[in-house]
C-alpha cells in the first residue's frame, strides 16, 4: 500500500480549480457532460436551459438527474416536482421522484412513481431507461442486492420492447446484469448497443470493467483506449483504468510499481477532466478507499472536512480510515458525527459495521456488540462481523453468547477457518466451567450440551487438520474428563487424548513453562487414572512421579506423595 500512496503526492498537487464550463444550449450536451461525470458543468447547463427553455420538463429532469448521481436526493426531488409542474404527464420526472424516494429507502414510494412514469411513458423508451439505471443505484460496498437488479433487467426489456435501436436500454441494461456476474449476457448487450452507435464510449468502457473483475487486465485497458478514442475527454475511461491499475498491481507483484504509477497517472487525468468540485473529490475519496489506501485518505477526507462547502459524507471516509489506521478516537468521532447528523436515509450498513468496530477498539464493548447486531439486523449477510461479536463477548466472560456467534458464523460464512472452531470450542468449554464452579446460590445446574459443542468442535479440528494439534487434544482431554461423574467410576474417557497430547509435547525439542505444566496435569490425570480405576500402584506412581518432575507444585501429585509417605489420607 505503500506504492498506492504515491497516487496521493500526483493528485493532491493538482490545483483546485473547475475546468472551464461552457454553457451549450441544448440537452444532448447537458447529457454528454453527465455521462463524462462532468456534473458541475452539466448543472451550469441545465439550470440555464430550465430558464431559457422553463416550459420543457426534460430540463427539470436532467438537472434532477445530476442530483441524484450526487447522491442530493432531496435537492432532486424539488426540481422533479417543478418538471411536474410545467408538465404534469411528465413521465421522466415521475421516473426521477421515483429514483429520489429509492435513494430515501421509500421503496413503495419508488414503485408508486415508477409505475406512473411506466404508465406515461407511451412509445418514449427513456422513462423504462432511468427508472432501470435508478434500481442500480442501491450498491453499497459495490453491490446491487438481486431484487433490485432483477427489477432493473425486467424493466430495462420492457423499455427495449419500446424501441429495439435505443443503444441506451441495452448499455444499462448490460450494467444491470453485469451487477449479477452474468458477464456473457452483459458483454451481447454492450456490442448490441456499439453496433446501433459505435462512438458510445460509456459500452466500451463496461466492457473494460468486465475484463477487470476476469483479471484479463490487458483486454481492459484495450476497452479503456478504444473508450478514449472515441471521446478524448471522456473521464470514466481514466477512472476505470486507474481501478484497474490498482486491481492489477494487487494481483500481480511484480506489476505493482508500475501499475501504481499508471494508477496515480489516470487518476489525475480523470481529476482534471471533470470540474474537481467536493463531489468529484468524493469520488478521489472513494478510490483511495477501493485501493486500501487508508493513510491517504484519511489525509484527503480531513482537508475536505476543513472546506467551506464540505459534504458530511466526508465523516465516513475519516472513520473508515482511521479506524483502519488505529486512530480509534478520531475514527469514533467522526463517525460518531456522520451518524448523528447525517440524514439517517443516508446511513449505511457498512457505518454500523465500523462504529461497532470503533467502540470496541475504543474500549467501549457493550455499545460496539450493540452495533454490531445492528448492522446484523440490517444485512444479515454481514456474517464477517460475528467473530468479532464473539471476541467482545469472550472478553466480558459472556462464553456461552460468544460460542453461539462462533457458531453462527461458521455455519453462514465459506470463510470460517480452523481457528474460529477452536475458538468456539474454547468459548463452549468456559461457559460450561463457568457454570461448574460457579459459587452463586442456587448453584446453576452445569449445561451439558456445552460439552457436547465443544468436543465436536475440537474434534472437526483434528480431523481437518494436516496434524493433530497439542492444545486441541488437551481440550478434549479436559472435556471428557468433565463427562465423568467422579475419580472412583472414571471410564477414562480423557485417557487417550491426555496420552495424545504427552506424545506431541514430548517430541518437541523445546518446552516452555506452560507446556510443563499442562504436561504435569496429563500425567497426574495418568496417575488418578491407574490408581483407582486400573488399581496399578506402579504405574501411578511412574505418572505421579513424572507429574512431578513437570510441576513440583502439582496437586494431585503433590496429595499422592503425601498419602504414600504417611502425611495425608487420601479422599
Amino acid at each position: 500500500m505503500k506504492m498506492i500512496s504515491k497516487i496521493s503526492k500526483i493528485v493532491l498537487a493538482l490545483t483546485l480549480v473547475g475546468s472551464s464550463t461552457v454553457f451549450a444550449q441544448s440537452i444532448a450536451d447537458a447529457k454528454k457532460a453527465i455521462d463524462a461525470e462532468q456534473f458541475q458543468k452539466a448543472k451550469s447547463m441545465l439550470k440555464n436551459l430550465t430558464v431559457t427553455q422553463g416550459t420543457k420538463d426534460e430540463n427539470f429532469f436532467y438537472l434532477g438527474w445530476v442530483y441524484i448521481l450526487q447522491d442530493y436526493p432531496d435537492s432532486a426531488k424539488t426540481i422533479f416536482q417543478k418538471g411536474i409542474a410545467v408538465n404534469p404527464k411528465s413521465a421522466l420526472n415521475y421516473a426521477g421522484l421515483g429514483a429520489a424516494a429509492f435513494l430515501d429507502k421509500d421503496k413503495a414510494t419508488a414503485t408508486t412513481n415508477f409505475n406512473q412514469a411506466v404508465s406515461l411513458a407511451g412509445k418514449d423508451s427513456k422513462p423504462y431507461l432511468y427508472v432501470g439505471r435508478a434500481y442500480l443505484l442501491n450498491d453499497e460496498d459495490g453491490k446491487v442486492p438481486a431484487a433490485d437488479a432483477n427489477a432493473a433487467i425486467n424493466v430495462l426489456n420492457k423499455g427495449k420492447l419500446v424501441d429495439k435501436k435505443d443503444a441506451e436500454i441495452l448499455v444499462a441494461l448490460g450494467d444491470a446484469l453485469r451487477t449479477q456476474s452474468k458477464n456473457t449476457d452483459a458483454l451481447g448487450n454492450y456490442q448490441a448497443a456499439l453496433e446501433i452507435d459505435p462512438k458510445l464510449a460509456h459500452a466500451k468502457v463496461a466492457t473494460g470493467v468486465i475484463w477487470k473483475y476476469a483479471n484479463n487486465f490487458e483486454s481492459s485497458e484495450t476497452e479503456f483506449k478504444n473508450a478514449l478514442a472515441i471521446d478524448p475527454n471522456y473521464g470514466p475511461a481514466y477512472r476505470e483504468w486507474a481501478e484497474t491499475d490498482v486491481r492489477w498491481a494487487l494481483s500481480d507483484p511484480k506489476m505493482a510499481s508500475v501499475k501504481i504509477k499508471q494508477g496515480a497517472d489516470n487518476y489525475r487525468k480523470y481529476l482534471s477532466l471533470t470540474d474537481m468540485s467536493i463531489e468529484s473529490r468524493l469520488r478521489y475519496a472513494d478510490f483511495l478507499l477501493y485501493a486500501g489506501d487508508y493513510k491517504t485518505l484519511q489525509t484527503e477526507a480531513a482537508a475536505l472536512a476543513g472546506s467551506a462547502n464540505s459534504n458530511l459524507k466526508v465523516y465516513r471516509y475519516i472513520a473508515y480510515a482511521a479506524y483502519e489506521n488505529k486512530d480509534y478516537p478520531a475514527g469514533l468521532a467522526a463517525m460518531n458525527t456522520w451518524i448523528t447528523k447525517a440524514d439517517p436515509k443516508r446511513i449505511i450498513t457498512r457505518d454500523y459495521v465500523y462504529q461497532g468496530r470503533l467502540q470496541l477498539a475504543n474500549k467501549q464493548d457493550s455499545l460496539g456488540i450493540l452495533t454490531l447486531r445492528k448492522a446484523l439486523a440490517l444485512d444479515t449477510s454481514k456474517v464477517d462481523v460475528y467473530p468479532e461479536i464473539a471476541k467482545a463477548l469472550y472478553g466480558q466472560k459472556k462464553y456461552v453468547e460468544s460460542g453461539e456467534a462462533y457458531a453462527t458464523f461458521i455455519a453462514k460464512s465459506n470463510k470460517a477457518t480452523l481457528n474460529d472452531y477452536l475458538s468456539e470450542g474454547l468459548s463452549y468449554y468456559k461457559g460450561f466451567t463457568e457454570q461448574y464452579f460457579s459459587t452463586a446460590k442456587p448453584k446453576p445446574v452445569p449445561d451439558t450440551t456445552l460439552l457436547v459443542k465443544a468436543d465436536s468442535a475440537f474434534s472437526y479440528i483434528q480431523h481437518k487438520a494436516s496434524a493433530p494439534v497439542a492444545i486441541v487434544a488437551l481440550y478434549q482431554a479436559r472435556v471428557n474428563d468433565f463427562k465423568e461423574p467422579d475419580r472412583n467410576t472414571s471410564k477414562g474417557l480423557a485417557k487417550p487424548y491426555y496420552e495424545q497430547y504427552i506424545q506431541l509435547q514430548t517430541a518437541k525439542t523445546t518446552t516452555s513453562d506452560n507446556d510443563k505444566l499442562f504436561l504435569a496435569e496429563a500425567y497426574a490425570y495418568l496417575g488418578t487414572y491407574y490408581e483407582f480405576k486400573e488399581k496399578d500402584d506402579a504405574k501411578a506412581a511412574e505418572n505421579y512421579g513424572k507429574a512431578r518432575e513437570y510441576d513440583p507444585t502439582n496437586k494431585t501429585a503433590v496429595a499422592y506423595f503425601s498419602r504414600k509417605t504417611g502425611g495425608t489420607k487420601g479422599k
